[in-house]
């Protein structure tokens, strides 16, 4: 959803894919678009990701492969959604990948403010659990729901006996309904050969009301497909069935050709490094410690940056821009200028700084590192901390990226900084890792095999299709195994949608 300020821009991300291979792994098409001809401006695209901070909620394994289309481009705007199959028989259903929930759920019939069509030009169905043979309802007494009041994802009535869920977003759209078990369906490599059917059963959601943005169709979808690490979300059901692996990376294109991989499971690539994820939080939490601008440290009080109900660092995958806590905003800001004050003319357009420069970004603008804890640095090129707005007699507009968040003391790490590197969400390690990395070319996963010792598999690009093509494995050196998390990102008892 969106941030400051009025610069156009749009992110439309697709991806193209990974092939991996391990003892029982699985396949899921995962698409994210939007109209190439949609331009909106910053300060709209800013509002997205507000509404979508807004929404958070208040109060023997084998490798999911999801291939991506779509493109990664700031002048265009989209949204992450993957495509599953849900019941028996197998019905195909249109979800928002969203890594600050932890709940799939879908719209189902006789909903009440569901969408009945979609500007992504994709056919939407309402799931019928009479319609589906292997369809359960879950009453109050049952496990899972209760492993879902735990974690404020579910919640009980005593008079139907039936495990419901109700979530109010701040920026007032909302969904509730109730839980059921069915099948979700996996395209799977087993020992190196495709299974086909591969089936989990699994506990999602069942809209029957929906509100606010959610009503909208210009980006509707089928559901949202919650990615957290709480007992309710897929991952976590999938890693405890030993269907797949309790960790999932992605690496998303930054050039114009888009698209990239995202895979339920682990890129290893030996330039990764790792900062664990801040312990007893809902989401991705990082304990970001300093900022460095050509290799200075910024002078920004460490607490600026301390996990607590309301400060904090996030990787969210789910928000376009990047936001920088109140505290550390103009500093950066001052870094910045002050290192490129000789070569460019800084202007400041709708409230963003920019500058009106002759020459390439790359040439001009300093390097800038975000310092975590465990000595892990993230590295961003000029592009990974701006967005070209325009021109102006001739001199190319280039304007922050990382935008100011009024009020508050979170940091979000979105897809501005996060494209073109690899990102690894290693759940059960309990920490993230990343890389930079030409997202074009392919990864090694790696997942356990049945007989306990790990399996590398090369996973190269799929088609544009939303077939998934697999191509042959390649086992690699154990040495070369590095661990990576994806991140996604959220942030204290909130809910990213």
């Amino acid at each position: 959803m969106g941030f400051p300020a009025g610069i156009i821009i749009a992110g439309a991300i697709l991806m193209s894919a990974a092939v991996v291979l391990c003892s029982f792994p699985a396949a899921l098409s995962l698409e994210r678009a939007f109209p190439n001809s949609h331009r909106v401006e910053l300060s709209q695209l800013r509002a997205r990701d507000r509404a979508r901070h807004g929404r958070m909620l208040q109060s023997s394994n084998g490798i999911v492969d999801l291939p991506v289309q779509g493109t990664f481009d700031p002048f265009r705007v989209g949204l992450y959604y993957t495509k599953l199959q849900l019941g028996s028989p197998p019905r195909d259903y249109y979800v928002q990948i969203d890594t600050g929930s932890d709940v799939l759920w879908v719209s189902c019939g006789s909903c009440n403010g569901c969408p009945e069509t979609s500007g992504l030009q994709i056919e939407l169905n309402l799931f019928d659990p009479q319609s589906s043979s292997t369809s359960q309802f879950i009453s109050c007494s049952d496990r899972r729901c209760s492993l879902g009041i735990q974690s404020s994802d579910s919640e009980c009535s005593t008079q139907s006996n039936q495990c419901s869920y109700t979530f109010q977003y701040g920026d007032g759209s909302g969904t509730s309904g109730y839980y059921v078990s069915d099948l979700l369906h996996l395209e799977t490599i087993l020992e190196g050969s495709v299974t086909q059917n591969a089936s989990a059963s699994i506990v999602f959601g069942c809209s029957t009301l929906q509100t606010g943005d959610l009503t909208k169709s210009d980006r509707a979808v089928d559901g949202i497909f919650g990615f957290g690490q709480q007992g309710m979300s897929v991952i976590s059901q999938l890693a405890s069935q030993g269907v797949a692996p309790n960790v999932f990376s992605h690496c998303l294109r930054g050039d114009d050709g888009g698209g990239g991989i995202l895979v339920i499971g682990e890129i290893v690539e030996p330039n990764i490094v790792y900062s664990p994820l801040v312990p007893s939080q809902p989401h991705y939490n990082l304990n970001l410690q300093s900022i460095s601008v050509n290799g200075q440290i910024l002078q920004i009080d460490p607490s600026v940056f301390a996990t607590s109900s309301n400060r904090g660092t996030i990787v969210d995958s789910g928000t376009t821009l990047a936001y920088l806590a109140a505290e550390a905003y103009d500093p950066f800001i001052s870094a910045i200028t002050a290192s490129v004050s000789q070569s460019v003319h800084p202007v400041v357009s709708n409230g963003n700084q920019c500058y009106l420069i002759t020459s390439s970004v790359s040439d001009i603008f300093p390097q800038v590192s975000l310092n975590f804890a465990g000595g892990a640095s993230m590295i961003l090129r000029p592009q990974d901390y701006l967005i070209q707005q325009g021109s102006i007699s001739g001199a190319a507009r280039w304007c922050i990226g990382l935008q100011k968040l009024q009020g508050s003391g979170i940091t979000i790490l979105g897809d501005l900084v996060l494209k073109d590197k690899i990102i690894v969400y290693d759940l059960g390690g309990q920490r993230i890792g990343w890389a930079n990395y030409d997202c074009s070319m392919s990864v090694n996963v790696s997942a356990t095999s049945r007989t306990g010792k790990s399996e590398y598999v090369n996973a190269g690009q799929i088609s544009d299709s939303s077939s998934l093509h697999l191509d042959p494995y390649n086992l690699i050196p154990a040495s070369i195994v590095a661990f990576l998390v994806l991140i996604i990102s959220l942030q204290g008892n909130f809910l990213f949608l």
